[in-house]
């Protein structure tokens, strides 16, 4: 059964190097899930998984979340694909999936059908050593402050129009107020922070927008992340509650498309 994993940066990123026969067995399966667990991000160079595959994998992870067509969820920013392409947008910006949601997903693993020819990175930042390594005076400084997330600041931050439609799609998602520090059930803590950060209770506007942006900046600096560049069958899988993410912007019209199935949450934001 051929397994090997190569970390690529100290801190983030592992290479996973293995067949699909061997990775769609419950026991590679689980061992790759801990090992997300542990470095955050994980890399399947030119695996070529099917969309069957893609989906026995995941369900051997966890719980898959229905979306899109059974299970697979088409990022994509062509309309006739995806009906929420401008959503997608705010991809371009430093993320968690679901804050506006009290338990977020755990994982997502996402494929690589069609690259643009410029564009179309994806970088991510491991909030859990970027907590870590903070500062005693900042660590003491966050303690128990609580941060509004909102899918409508995320979207404007992303530049995408507010037409009455889109405003009202948004506002369906309701705001939601989550610790900065999230201690998980396991001790480690992660910073919650991304585009959707609205605002600090308890702080004026501009105050709290200053830290956040200096928390995103600690968080987002070059040693806590790994840049992506996509091959055609590439597949990542990331664990959503300790890491950030964000895509490279890319042409429109370009027809990138990418493949996503995503893990179900099991454990809220505390």
């Amino acid at each position: 059964m051929a397994f090997e994993a190569v970390n690529l940066k100290d801190h983030i990123g592992t290479e996973i190097r293995t067949d699909k026969k061997s990775l769609l067995t419950p026991e590679i399966a689980q061992k790759v899930r801990q090992l997300l667990i542990q470095r955050g991000v994980l890399v399947f160079k030119e695996l070529q998984l099917s969309d069957e595959e893609q989906l026995q994998l995941s369900r051997l992870m966890g719980t898959l979340r229905e979306e899109g067509e059974k299970g697979i969820f088409k990022v994509t920013l062509d309309r006739t694909a995806n009906a929420r392409a401008d959503y997608l947008k705010g991809s371009f910006l430093w993320h968690i999936d679901g804050t506006h949601d009290t338990v977020p997903v755990f994982a997502s693993l996402l494929s690589a059908r069609k690259l643009s020819a410029t564009g179309g990175q994806t970088e991510f930042a491991n909030s859990y050593i970027a907590y870590d390594e903070l500062s005693e005076a900042m660590k003491k400084k966050i303690a128990g402050l609580r941060v509004l997330h909102s899918v409508e600041v995320s979207m404007l931050r992303a530049d995408i129009e507010p037409t009455p439609s889109n405003l009202a799609d948004w506002r369906r998602l309701p705001d939601k107020t989550h610790n900065l520090v999230w201690t998980h059930k396991s001790g480690r803590k992660s910073l919650v922070i991304g585009c959707h950060a609205a605002s600090v209770e308890g702080m004026e506007q501009a105050e709290g927008e200053q830290l956040i942006a200096e928390l995103l900046a600690w968080t987002t600096q070059p040693k806590f992340m790994y840049r992506h560049e996509w091959s055609p069958g590439d597949m990542l899988i990331w664990d959503n509650t300790g890491v950030l993410h964000r895509a490279e912007p890319y042409p429109l019209d370009s027809g990138r498309m990418m493949h996503r199935t995503t893990l179900m949450g099991e454990e809220g934001f505390a």
